[in-house]
């Protein structure tokens, strides 16, 4: 799979949220190499604390693919993926999550904890860090820029 075209889909995703003034993370959920879902963080919207992009795609396939096991599903994020997402990544038997930029105060996928490859779990994940990382981290810096401003 091309994980860049995923990633700059993801990215896309990420900039609906930031034009909506949430923190711009995007996520995509693939399948046999098609889009199956796609998510913005969406937190501010809706009121919710677990609207985050991640687990917006993560519903999206499982009502599109009519099942709660997405073996075979890549997710594309931008941002490394918190706890709460890591554990909907290994609760939804995800293949692989790929990440663009990593999150230093709370990434769950190998930066400060390594949830979707703990061996206490009944699933490990797959992990590719880094695809479009500089893209994906500028998105954040400028969101936060902006706040600050």
């Amino acid at each position: 799979m091309d994980h860049n075209k995923y990633m700059k889909l993801a990215i896309e995703e990420a900039k609906k949220a930031a034009a909506r003034g949430e923190v711009p993370v995007g996520a995509v959920a693939v399948l046999d190499d098609q889009v199956v879902a796609t998510g913005y963080n969406q937190k501010e919207l809706k009121q919710d604390p677990t609207a985050h992009a991640e687990i917006l795609a993560i519903t999206g396939a499982s009502k599109v693919l009519n099942t709660w096991r997405l073996s075979g599903v890549t997710l594309y994020v931008t941002l490394e993926p918190c706890t709460m997402c890591a554990g909907a990544i290994v609760q939804s038997r995800l293949d692989r999550v790929v990440f663009g930029a990593s999150d230093i105060k709370g990434g769950a996928c190998g930066t400060c904890f390594n949830l979707v490859d703990s061996s206490l779990l009944n699933h490990r994940v797959e992990v590719v860090a880094g695809i479009e990382e500089d893209q994906c981290s500028q998105l954040l810096k400028d969101f936060f820029r902006g706040l600050r401003n």
